[in-house]
């Protein structure tokens, strides 16, 4: 599941997805966690992470993601296995990825998730594991 999720769609998702990219607060960490007991079943999670501060994106603020992944570790026992970004498109993109590189190692996370159809060259050369590269796949939405 990539994109924002609300948290009264979180008990839709269990048939359908394995991985959720988009964990970005407490409200839906704890959500996740109680569908989870209920479907037995437990996800993959990325933690969004909103690198440049931007109104319009979603995603954690760097000051704010050490308490939601503990939280989410140790409170919800969330499985969260990697970090994911939208890096504002301001030319310097492979900035925003070495940062969220350098805050997935100091998290000791394996997985990576940044770079979309425009950029993911840049993603995979600084590591990424997982591209978003869907618009290039089957072309921009209307």
């Amino acid at each position: 599941m990539i994109g924002k999720l609300q948290t009264n769609k979180v008990k839709f998702l269990f048939p359908h997805f394995d991985y959720i990219h988009s964990l970005d607060n407490l409200k839906l960490a704890e959500k996740i966690s109680i569908e989870e007991s209920k479907n037995k079943k437990k996800f993959k999670i990325f933690i969004q992470v909103n690198l440049g501060n931007e109104d319009k994106k979603n995603g954690i603020s760097i000051k704010e993601l050490p308490e939601l992944y503990h939280q989410a570790i140790e409170k919800f026992d969330l499985n969260i296995i990697g970090l994911m970004c939208l890096p504002p498109q301001n030319g310097f993109v492979s900035d925003y990825f070495d940062e969220l590189k350098n805050l997935n190692i100091k998290f000791n996370l394996e997985e990576l998730s940044m770079g979309m159809s425009q950029d993911y060259l840049d993603a995979a050369k600084i590591g990424a594991t997982y591209l978003r590269i869907g618009s290039s796949i089957f072309g921009h939405r209307s």
